[in-house]
């Protein structure tokens, strides 16, 4: 009756996950993606920009080596080959994608694919049926509309960069703008970071927030909080940001990191009966299916965790919901997230404030402390950690953590969370001497 049992366009983590998923279940799938496999995650989101991390963290590691008698010798950075070796692996990765796929019996189009009506999908000149369609055509970086905003990058330029500016200013206080204020400045760039709030990362726990503005001013980065840029100015070298304050900031570059909108427009979702909010999100129910029986949305397309690994979790349920038998709604409580600052920061449940709100009341634990490498290498960091607790029922409700290794330390008590672990069994855990995760099982004084 159809071409195809599914029809999936955009080929990023919760796409691919779907249509490889559906056709391991015996559907008939095929998939459009007119730019890159791997979505903006493999191309221009999470893994570049862990690679591009870890080249930032190498300054310190020069930095903290003497203390640990080590004298390094004569070095320098080549910006044109770190782009050239991530590109390199970025390549593979997309290889990879393409492989799975195709080893699944996914049918690839390398075409825009927009949508006619419930069940029929236009890729490049061609028109297909499909029993469901399935959207996950991601999210894009937006700028400010300003006088000269033409002249800023956004984190997608970011990648690409012809040379690494000497100094950068970085308007956005949300974790792209953090996480790239950090890599350039790690890389040797002066950095300047515009936010409109009082604080960056809205939404994080406000001790953390607090914590991670504190280490990084003590690194050297600039921040002009409660401030926007009114307009951009190209100068003869360089460019200029005039902040509504009336001050002015001169910099190499100006990337903004304002926000991310649904990538959606000109797919005929509208036309094709799919309502769609103010931001031009799918509205989904808990099943991610659209207003629309037979089209569904997963992924920054819709309005929920802007996540890699929720967009697959997102996309799993649907290929079980729709061709396992097995309906299933993703579960978005206890997700935990990391920013990959300098230092890190990681979360997992209820910021304090979200727990105060919930609960009768709530026992706080704190913890603040040097790092035992810090004690040789001379750095002035400090790691912070926090437990946000139900008094009645004794139940964690979050984790919070400031420091090395941040992401891979809450993952862990992510599962312990999933649980619904108590504080009782935090304490009754024998920890792991000396590091910084057995913090987590030994705070026993409240704040």
């Amino acid at each position: 009756m159809y071409d195809f049992d599914l029809f999936t366009i955009g080929g990023g983590s919760g796409g691919v996950r779907a249509s490889r998923m559906a056709a391991q279940y015996g559907a008939k799938v095929a998939l459009a993606e007119e730019r890159y496999l791997g979505g903006t995650c493999v191309n221009v989101g999470c893994i570049p920009k862990k690679l591009l991390v870890y080249a930032c963290e190498f300054g310190d590691a020069f930095a903290d080596c003497a203390g640990f008698g080590w004298t390094p010798g004569e070095r320098s950075f080549d910006w044109h080959r770190l782009i050239a070796n991530k590109d390199r692996e970025i390549a593979r990765l997309n290889g990879v994608y393409e492989k799975i796929l195709t080893d699944n019996g996914v049918r690839i189009l390398c075409a825009r694919a927009t949508i006619a009506d419930a069940h029929t999908v236009v890729a490049g000149s061609e028109r297909y049926s499909a029993r469901y369609i399935l959207v996950a055509t991601g999210g894009w970086p937006t700028k400010p509309s300003i006088p000269g905003g033409e002249l800023a990058i956004t984190s997608n330029e970011a990648f690409f960069l012809p040379r690494l500016p000497a100094h950068a200013i970085v308007v956005g206080g949300g974790y792209i703008g953090v996480e790239f204020a950090g890599i350039f400045h790690g890389l040797g760039a002066k950095v300047s970071l515009v936010h409109r709030g009082e604080l960056f990362l809205r939404g994080f726990d406000d001790d953390l927030r607090r914590a991670l503005a504190l280490e990084m001013r003590k690194r050297g980065i600039e921040f002009h909080f409660d401030r926007t840029v009114e307009r951009i100015e190209k100068l003869p070298r360089g460019i200029r940001a005039i902040l509504n304050d009336g001050s002015a900031l001169e910099a190499d570059l100006i990337m903004c990191a304002t926000g991310r909108t649904p990538n959606t427009r000109t797919l005929g979702l509208e036309q094709a009966g799919v309502k769609l909010d103010r931001e031009g999100a799918v509205a989904v129910d808990s099943y991610s299916c659209s207003s629309v029986p037979s089209i569904y949305a997963v992924g920054d397309c819709t309005d929920r965790l802007q996540l890699t690994p929720v967009a697959i979790a997102e996309g799993q349920a649907v290929a079980e919901t729709l061709f396992h038998g097995h309906p299933k709604a993703p579960d978005y409580e206890n997700v935990p997230t990391a920013v990959f600052s300098q230092p890190n920061i990681a979360t997992v449940g209820l910021t304090e404030a979200e727990a105060r709100e919930r609960y009768r009341e709530v026992d706080i634990y704190k913890s603040s402390f040097r790092p035992l490498k810090h004690t040789l290498s001379g750095r002035d960091e400090q790691s912070f950690m926090k437990l946000v607790v139900d008094r009645e029922t004794d139940r964690v409700l979050g984790c919070h953590m400031v420091g090395t290794d941040a992401g891979e330390i809450i993952q862990g008590l992510a599962v312990a969370l999933k649980c619904r672990a108590t504080k009782a069994q935090f304490d009754a855990t024998i920890g792991i001497h000396p590091t910084a995760a057995e913090e987590f099982v030994t705070m026993r004084n409240k704040s």
